[in-house]
């Protein structure tokens, strides 16, 4: 279909020739907001690198009907190395580097655009620290910003609440969805119950992935995510009892 922006098509992949992920298909649309859950282990983090070209399949491949798009990508704070001699605000600019350019040459508007979102993420005061100086909520919203600077297309963040500060959490979630309405999300998180509420599909990941068109948890999805809760729905409000694993 035109509209897909973004399609992993009947992927098989893994390292050393052991398949981690087998025959995944998945279709990303503008204004998509797609939960990915699963077990560790399950394939989550291996199909993000196969979407973002760092991993070649053993079979199948990766399509973008549309053309070519902007991925913006934000990683696991634990994967950064905080001892690389690099400022806040040099880290957030790096999103920005292109092709066969070394280091970009800002123009006034996205130095402006560099400074409102270091603004509206709290690290104003911080775009001169070195990244080995900051918490890990705040590493991770420096790395947040790096993601959005170039307006990206599709924003896939993997495990966006690891880091995050509590009182920048929330927020974290409201700007999610009003970014939404501006570029596709794809969310992965071990937090089923948080990115029910938000999301407005669930792929479950497990080896294989099985897509759901909406973000009920129900208990049929909750046995293909191999992990043993219980989901008691209140309202609006998901609550989670999590028996021993």
């Amino acid at each position: 279909m035109s509209n897909i922006i973004a399609q992993l098509d009947h992927v098989t992949a893994g390292y050393n020739g052991d398949a981690v992920l087998r025959d995944v298909s998945l279709a990303i649309r503008p204004h998509d907001f797609i939960g990915v859950i699963g077990p560790n282990g399950g394939g989550k983090t291996t199909m993000i690198k196969v979407l973002l070209g760092v991993l070649q399949p053993f079979k199948g491949q990766v399509n973008f009907p549309s053309g070519k798009i902007k991925i913006g990508y934000l990683p696991q704070a634990s994967q950064i190395d905080r001892s690389f001699p690099i400022s806040v605000k040099e880290v957030v600019q790096s999103g920005l580097k292109l092709k066969n350019q070394w280091w970009p040459v800002l123009q006034k508007e996205q130095k402006i655009e560099v400074h409102n979102l270091l603004t509206k993420t709290g690290l104003v005061e911080y775009k001169d620290s070195p990244i080995g100086a900051l918490s890990g909520g705040q590493l991770q919203r420096t790395l947040l910003c790096r993601a959005l600077i170039n307006q990206p297309d599709l924003l896939v963040l993997d495990e966006p609440n690891t880091y995050v500060d509590k009182n920048f959490e929330g927020e974290l979630y409201k700007w999610l969805q009003e970014l939404n309405k501006e570029m596709a999300i794809l969310l992965v998180s071990h937090d089923v119950g948080t990115i029910s509420s938000m999301v407005k599909t669930i792929a479950c990941v497990n080896s294989q992935l099985h897509y759901h068109s909406s973000n009920t948890l129900s208990p049929e999805l909750l046995k293909v995510y191999n992990c043993p809760i219980d989901v008691i729905a209140h309202g609006n409000i998901p609550h989670r009892v999590l028996n021993k694993h």
